[in-house]
């Protein structure tokens, strides 16, 4: 059984993307990451994704897509789901500072340190690539 994760790609006019960086997770601490979460059981995804974003930025995105499906192992078998936004509605906010030390907006080109699967998914979805599949091979 995999866990299913959701991620949010908030990209500004400019193409910049919205990174928070790690705090107290136990998991990759200091490291930058899209608005993401853990999908709720009777939830659907889009609005798992939704509901994400107002918990973590105050944001809620308007014109939701999504945009690149993985299947990966990292620590437990994963399925991550990516949506990208360029619209919103709502001030982002760090609304989570107790796992959160603050967003911030980065050219793709000038990405600071990221969990390894999300710097994946993002190459592939700037190749325009929808699926993929990682860490499997080393079970």
């Amino acid at each position: 059984m995999s866990c299913v994760d959701l991620h949010l790609i908030l990209r500004d006019d400019q193409g910049r993307v919205l990174l928070g960086e790690r705090k107290n997770t136990g998991f990759m601490d200091g490291a930058f990451h899209f608005i993401a979460g853990h999908l709720e059981e009777g939830e659907a995804a889009s609005r798992g994704v939704i509901r994400e974003a107002l918990e973590e930025a105050g944001v809620v995105p308007e014109d939701l897509k999504l945009v690149h499906v993985m299947h990966h192992y990292t620590n437990s078998g994963r399925i991550a789901l990516f949506y990208e936004a360029t619209r919103w509605n709502g001030e982002i906010t760090n609304r989570e500072e107790d796992k959160c030390a603050g967003w911030q907006w980065f050219a793709p080109d000038a990405l600071p340190e990221m969990i390894p699967y999300a710097v994946e998914a993002l190459e592939h979805i700037n190749k325009g690539l929808f699926e993929s599949e990682r860490g499997w091979e080393r079970r």
